[in-house]
């Protein structure tokens, strides 16, 4: 299930590109099938395990194509282990809303990017994050968990600032915000509410492609996101300085 938009995000064989806080890695995972020299991030030790055992799964295979390459790091977001100007793309996605220093993970980012490099991020889009917080105080307040709920023209301000580029923005996931509605009703940890499981199948056949129902979920979800997409998605670039363009 990817957030980001490869179409508007392309990646060229041998980009090297940053998955910061990549989670379960699935945006990793598509850049190294896409033939960049992918590093997976993240400060939770056993979602780094996971993506290891993934990426050697993938090379076992013959997923990704030759000169690609991946690994999966540990790391602090506020202090990123890579020089200045080390990444072609950087990828953050569904993170800034769990850490306090936002503007500060922005600062880094700017940093590790090279002039010239292009880097996605995703948020929680504003709409459905405030109705899933006003249904339930469980969904947000735990440890780890959102602290903030952003709209969209204030983390592209917020880029700005940080001396990014923005240049494209779209929404994604809608069909998973009344997911989370219910969720977030009948009690976020109570996924054997029948209208979870029954969800939840919609869901998996839209995400594996069931024959017609997956293409329908998938037709009626473009047509929603723009609506209640739970996704906002905004793209952008470092600027080259003078030097970078002679």
């Amino acid at each position: 299930m990817l957030t980001v938009d490869f179409s508007r995000f392309p990646i060229a064989p041998g980009d090297r590109v940053l998955d910061l806080g990549c989670g379960g890695g699935r945006h990793a995972f598509e850049v190294y099938r896409r033939g960049g020299r992918v590093v997976a991030l993240d400060q939770n030790a056993d979602e780094i395990r996971e993506v290891r055992k993934w990426f050697a799964a993938m090379e076992l295979e013959g997923e990704a194509p030759a000169g690609a390459s991946a690994i999966a790091v540990e790391g602090d977001a506020l202090n990123l282990p890579f020089p200045d100007d080390s990444f072609d793309k950087i990828i953050i996605s569904e993170v800034m809303e769990h850490i306090p220093d936002d503007k500060g993970v922005l600062a880094e980012m700017v940093r590790v990017l090279k002039p010239g490099g292009s880097i996605a991020i995703t948020v929680p889009r504003w709409l459905p994050e405030q109705i899933c917080w006003a249904l339930s105080d469980a969904y947000h307040e735990v440890e780890g968990g959102h602290i903030r709920i952003y709209r969209g023209d204030e983390l592209l301000e917020k880029m700005s600032g940080a001396g990014l580029i923005p240049h494209g923005t779209h929404h994604a996931h809608a069909l998973h915000s009344p997911y989370w509605w219910i969720k977030c009703a009948v009690g976020v940890d109570n996924d054997k509410a029948l209208p979870v499981r029954a969800y939840h199948q919609l869901l998996v056949w839209d995400i594996v492609g069931a024959p017609v129902i997956g293409k329908l979920t998938r037709l009626t979800e473009k047509a929603l996101n723009p609506v209640i997409g739970k996704s906002f998605v905004a793209y952008a670039t470092k600027p080259r300085t003078g030097q970078d363009e002679v």
